[in-house]
């Protein structure tokens, strides 16, 4: 189905006045229209009402491809649509970012003028649950009143290309929502016209900030974790830049981070201080369009050449290195600590000289690399927004003077961390108290069973309850005590046992006491995996028991004022390794993990209703290093506390663990 005569009317769109101010909006509507059925002859002249930003999506055509099948579910379209932004407002669109709610199993193919944002990767790229798109090159929008309505300094179009499945023959296929997703934006109803949805997106700013911004760019925006990207100095066809890292949210670590980013017109990086590219290869200069533009250039010297660089942080020896140091903030063998730990030790630095090809090639002509991602050994997950300009950074004059000096050229990346998906957490809890017998785990497969022989034990099967002792042992040495716990408690055991949870860093939390006036707990960190934590922490949050923590014994504790109810807890000085794995002290005995535990005080002093053993007593989340812990989805049972015949329990229980391990022996 194609309808030529689309650009037409976004021409039509362009040039009529305007006046409202607008953001998203999503209804609920048939895709499809009857033969019968009404259909408007031209688009209404809504864009002279608004006065803020309107937007607007519009199909265009869509073609049958290869294969062609009889289900028509299973059937893919090739189509094209376009996506128009017009700021009809009195003020800058600053950064503008925009939400497509596709519905139609669409992958994208392709998108000018915009790159897409919040973890979704390049193109082709699945989107159908939704894109979110940011503007490049262009990613501000002027006004009417200071272009002498301009729309090439005004406006945006997007022009579309993807695949989507399942739609019949004569329906017109349309998200069903498009938004702006910069913050002070209200978006009221979608509108459907045709082949084509628009809506007018409100500006909403309390009164007190109704004041015109005196700031040239955007304003500096914070998130967990902040980038910017300075360029220093500007040469013709090259520049210098420096990045800066900072980990703004107390809850939040970057161990052994790497950095990677995407240029987009053919830039390269030439050298680097206080940080270093994984793949060190100019081959990819010299067979790509680099080498034909710059023909008698010495690529030799060049660092990388790669369109997505891996950047590592560079070890501490490096730090006084004349070659590679020398920076501030360098060389942490990328390790960013928790502002709640070190501020000092919370931002990390390091410069780089990047080359340009044509047309580019002016010193006037910079533009910052784009799809930033940061990634960390046992850590949160982080989605980072596109590059912002702001206002140029300011730094203390080089040379002592009362002046300052500034960035050529700025920009922000803001990185937030992800809520934790099921079964890809990076550490997990356990629950055990003086009141049971039973060591309540957390999930089955709770940080994933990608490497784990499924035919063994079952990923979907709940996890059984442990006998306490078996928490001390690995998960692969767990198996006869489960077993034997299962037996002595009368449980059913099923042929495959539940998988292990296969976090390398598990905690437990052992209620130790409970009486009038208080209670305490132990809280146990083990490491099982090669590689030794330094620094760490972790943060315990609890709905009611709060306000009654008290003490803590052998670690380092105190409240943070946010997030609130929140506990945050770190080694003591000299102790702030969590070390890894070591061997048993024989062959046949299992490895022993690395450990460090406390006992924790607390009071139940102006706490009504405090119930400790119903779950008071247990921390609501549980993060260790940045990263959320799975948490089990019980408390102990004081019902599964042993009968006082503990003796002929035990002699029971040890009967059962050798006749299941005479049995497994004979399997």
């Amino acid at each position: 189905m194609k309808l030529p005569w689309m650009k037409l009317i976004y021409l039509g769109f362009l040039f009529i006045h305007l006046r409202l101010q607008v953001c998203y909006g999503a209804t609920d509507y048939d895709d499809d229209y009857s033969d019968d059925e009404e259909k408007p002859a031209s688009p209404p002249p809504a864009q002279t009402n608004c006065n803020g930003v309107f937007l607007t999506y519009a199909f265009v055509e869509r073609i049958k491809e290869l294969p062609h099948v009889k289900n028509a579910s299973a059937q893919s379209w090739a189509f094209k649509s376009t996506a128009t932004i017009v700021n009809t407002g009195l003020e800058e669109v600053k950064g503008w970012k925009i939400f497509i709610g596709f519905q139609h199993r669409e992958i994208l193919v392709s998108a000018n003028n915009a790159v897409l944002v919040d973890g979704a990767g390049d193109f082709p790229a699945n989107v159908s649950k939704g894109a979110t798109l940011a503007g490049y090159p262009t990613s501000d929008l002027q006004t009417s009143v200071d272009t002498a309505a301009d729309y090439t300094k005004m406006s945006v179009q997007i022009d579309m290309t993807g695949t989507m499945f399942g739609m019949k023959e004569k329906s017109i296929p349309l998200p069903k929502s498009i938004r702006m997703v910069n913050d002070g934006w209200k978006c009221p109803k979608l509108t459907k016209y045709r082949n084509y949805v628009y809506v007018l997106v409100l500006q909403t700013r309390p009164k007190i900030q109704e004041k015109k911004s005196t700031n040239k760019y955007a304003a500096r925006q914070y998130g967990d974790v902040n980038f910017v990207y300075d360029v220093l100095k500007s040469y013709e066809g090259s520049y210098e830049a420096q990045v800066t890292i900072d980990n703004d949210n107390p809850l939040s670590c970057l161990s052994n981070w790497n950095l990677t980013w995407e240029w987009m017109r053919g830039e390269f990086i030439y050298s680097m201080r206080g940080a270093y590219t994984w793949k060190i290869d100019y081959s990819e200069c010299i067979f790509g369009l680099q080498g034909q533009y710059l023909s008698g250039f010495d690529f030799s010297q060049v660092m990388n050449c790669e369109k997505k660089p891996v950047i590592s942080d560079l070890p501490t020896d490096r730090a006084n290195d004349s070659k590679v140091g020398l920076v501030p903030f360098c060389c942490r063998n990328g390790s960013l600590l928790s502002p709640a730990m070190d501020k000092n030790k919370a931002r990390s630095i390091f410069h780089l000289r990047v080359y340009k090809i044509p047309p580019d090639v002016s010193k006037t002509v910079l533009y910052p690399p784009q799809r930033w991602n940061i990634t960390t050994l046992v850590s949160a997950e982080y989605i980072c927004g596109q590059p912002v300009r702001v206002d140029a950074t300011e730094f203390p004059d080089s040379t002592g003077l009362d002046a300052k000096t500034y960035a050529v050229a700025s920009w922000q990346v803001v990185c937030n961390m992800t809520k934790p998906v099921k079964k890809e957490a990076k550490c997990c809890v356990s629950y055990t108290a003086y009141y049971s017998d039973a060591a309540v785990p957390c999930s089955t497969c709770a940080c994933g069973c990608y490497d784990i022989n499924t035919d063994k034990c079952n990923p979907d099967a709940k996890a059984m309850a442990l006998p306490t002792d078996a928490l001390l042992v690995p998960a692969e040495n767990r198996t006869m005590k489960i077993k034997a716990y299962a037996s002595l408690k009368h449980k059913e055991i099923p042929k495959r046992l539940p998988c292990p949870d296969n976090c390398g860093v598990s905690i437990n939390w052992h209620i130790i006491s409970d009486h009038k006036g208080g209670w305490t707990a132990r809280i146990t960190l083990f490491n099982w995996g090669d590689a030794p934590f330094k620094d760490w922490f972790v943060a315990l949050q609890f709905k009611k028991a709060f306000p009654g923590y008290d003490s803590v014994y052998s670690l380092n504790a105190t409240k943070l004022k946010s997030p609130k109810n929140t506990i945050f807890i770190q080694s003591l000085k000299g102790s702030e390794y969590l070390v890894g794995e070591v061997n048993g002290s024989s062959s046949s005995k299992p490895r022993i993990p690395g450990k460090q535990q406390s006992v924790i005080g607390f009071t139940k002093k102006n706490i009504e209703g405090l119930d400790v053993k119903k779950g008071d007593g247990f921390p609501s989340k549980v993060i260790f290093n940045g990263a959320e812990c799975a948490l089990p989805r019980s408390f102990p049972n004081p019902a599964m506390r042993s009968s006082p015949v503990s003796s002929t329990a035990a002699v029971f229980l040890s009967l059962v663990s050798f006749l299941l391990m005479m049995t497994d022996r004979f399997h």
